[in-house]
């Protein structure tokens, strides 16, 4: 067996080292701990939806809104302006329900202007003035006594403060009732005796204007309510002039009166819905015969039934 050289050794030991340092020997980071990570930053969470565009605002109503007829002797509903936290009309506060709406009426006699001023929730006034129409009205001459069923005068002055003192207290109540608002009917329909407004003539003695509007009609035909109310007065005796009385409160200082009643059949405090019955045609009282006497009224003015309910049997 050959020898090796020693050429061939000088190389054999190159290449051993060679491999020592190519596979054997670690390298300069070997047991280094690894550097810290940043920490991953976290997704962003999704952005909420916008939301839906806000409605318009309502318009606001900065005046007034009337139905109706400004005339004598008859009533107007209205809706104040918006954010109206007081009403007057003439000068006398009115109650205003809460959808704004409210109730005003023209006397027999009113005079040619009237205003409305409302006050609003900022102290800011709106006002609002209405003329008013002048009515029509006829004279007529009626053949009974002045004094109607009492004997005398005297016994008349006796007995008439009594009867306007219930009179007065039974329209002076405030009643709930939404009977303002409906169109009116007739109580009865028939022949037209008497028209509102009229100046009378009692047997030769002047007397004050008619406050109602008669119906011709035979003794025992039944009335009903023109609309919906509470009974605030009804007659336990005839009076000397309306005979048996009976009036029903249709809300926001609106009354309706039947006068000369034959029979009643509803009580105080009863609460009547339009159309129902409420008693029997009569001539009690200052009378020339069977007929229905049907008066309204809005606080202090007395007002044309004609004009709320239209034309009698329309």
């Amino acid at each position: 067996m050959r020898s090796r050289t020693a050429g061939e050794l000088r190389r054999g030991a190159v290449l051993a080292l060679a491999a020592v340092l190519s596979g054997c020997v670690p390298s300069i980071d070997a047991g280094r701990e690894p550097a810290p990570q940043p920490p991953a930053r976290p997704e962003p969470a999704p952005r909420p939806a916008p939301p839906p565009p806000a409605p318009p605002p309502s318009p606001v109503r900065a005046d007034f809104a009337l139905q109706g007829i400004a005339e004598q002797g008859a009533a107007m509903v209205g809706r104040a302006p918006d954010g109206t936290r007081a009403l007057t009309f003439d000068g006398k506060a009115i109650p205003v329900a809460a959808d704004g709406r409210f109730l005003i009426a023209f006397d027999r006699d009113a005079g040619p202007e009237a205003r409305l001023v409302a006050t609003l929730a900022d102290g800011r006034a709106v006002e609002h003035d209405i003329a008013v129409a002048p009515g029509r009205w006829r004279l007529e001459h009626i053949n009974a006594p002045y004094r109607g069923s009492a004997r005398s005068d005297a016994e008349f002055q006796r007995r008439r403060p009594a009867e306007l003192a219930q009179i007065a207290a039974a329209r002076s109540k405030q009643v709930e009732s939404d009977g303002w608002r409906q169109a009116f009917r007739w109580p009865v329909t028939g022949r037209l005796s008497g028209f509102f407004g009229s100046q009378r003539v009692y047997q030769g003695k002047p007397g004050s204007y008619h406050s109602g509007t008669d119906v011709a009609v035979p003794a025992g035909t039944p009335f009903v309510a023109p609309a919906d109310g509470v009974v605030v007065l009804a007659a336990t005796s005839p009076f000397t002039l309306e005979g048996n009385l009976l009036i029903v409160d249709h809300g926001m200082g609106l009354s309706s009166a039947f006068l000369h009643c034959q029979r009643l059949d509803v009580k105080l405090g009863d609460r009547v819905v339009q159309g129902q019955r409420l008693g029997t045609v009569g001539a009690t009282g200052r009378a020339t015969g069977p007929h229905m006497h049907w008066g309204l009224k809005w606080r202090d003015a007395r007002l044309d039934p004609g004009k709320l309910a239209g034309p009698v049997g329309g």
